[in-house]
């Protein structure tokens, strides 16, 4: 018999120790939003860790949208804090999203021709209600995600597939998990916006096999976030600066 208490214990990642370290700066220099980190090169020298951990550290950090890099501008928190996911459970979200995606894709590309086939007045109303305040949000700096999840459910229950809508509830917390991680890519809330809008266009229209063409590309849209290309595994392999 295998005995667990005793396997072989996991080794923190170099990276993941540049984060703890990275989370105490910014608390000990009482760093918010738009502050600026100091450069890979001297973030390196100073742990005494490779350029490449502290990039990886850095990638970790940009998947989860507190910071984000500009080109030639160096890395700025985007919000107050950079209390990050914990790495595992990172990983484990990255393992799921891809079933998460396949479902969303099916299943919703589906309800969007049911919905331009079978909407009541109520059901039009109700989704643009959620465009209203999904624009809103994005235009008070937000992200969208309420709206959006309101323009979706909408768009499930203009449906009108019990069995469908059952689905969708049953992965609804995978859903959510999908929609924070796409909605905080660069650029993604109003890119988001106005594919919602060319959905609700077709259902309006009646035509639901443009209505499922455009929810198909609006999730294949929200497939395309930092956390697939991200790879966990990769680390410095040095413990000193590489000064490159």
């Amino acid at each position: 018999m295998t005995d667990d208490a005793l396997r072989p214990m996991a080794r923190p990642r170099l990276y993941e120790q540049v984060l703890d370290r990275l989370r105490a700066y910014a608390v000990d220099h009482e760093l918010s939003a738009g502050d600026r980190l100091p450069p890979e090169r001297e973030l390196a020298q100073r742990l005494g860790v490779s350029r490449s951990s502290v990039k990886q550290a850095v990638v970790v950090l940009e998947v989860q949208g507190l910071v984000e890099t500009r080109h030639g501008g160096g890395t700025y928190l985007v919000r107050d804090t950079l209390d990050a996911e914990p790495v595992e459970r990172l990983v484990e979200r990255q393992r799921r999203l891809p079933d998460v995606l396949d479902a969303r894709e099916a299943l919703e590309t589906k309800l969007a021709e049911l919905a331009a086939e079978r909407r009541t007045e109520e059901d039009l109303e109700a989704m643009r209600d959620a465009l209203g305040a999904m624009e809103s949000d994005i235009a008070d700096g937000g992200h969208g995600v309420e709206g959006d999840r309101r323009f979706h459910a909408a768009v499930t229950a203009a449906g009108h597939s019990t069995l469908l809508a059952e689905f969708m509830r049953s992965i609804s917390e995978s859903i959510a998990e999908s929609r924070t991680e796409s909605l905080r890519q660069p650029g993604r809330p109003t890119r988001s916006l106005d594919q919602h809008a060319r959905i609700l266009a077709a259902v309006e229209r009646g035509d639901g096999k443009a209505a499922a063409a455009a929810m198909r590309r609006h999730v294949r849209t929200v497939a395309k976030v930092r956390l697939l290309e991200w790879n966990p595994d990769e680390d410095g392999k040095d413990t000193a600066a590489d000064g490159s």
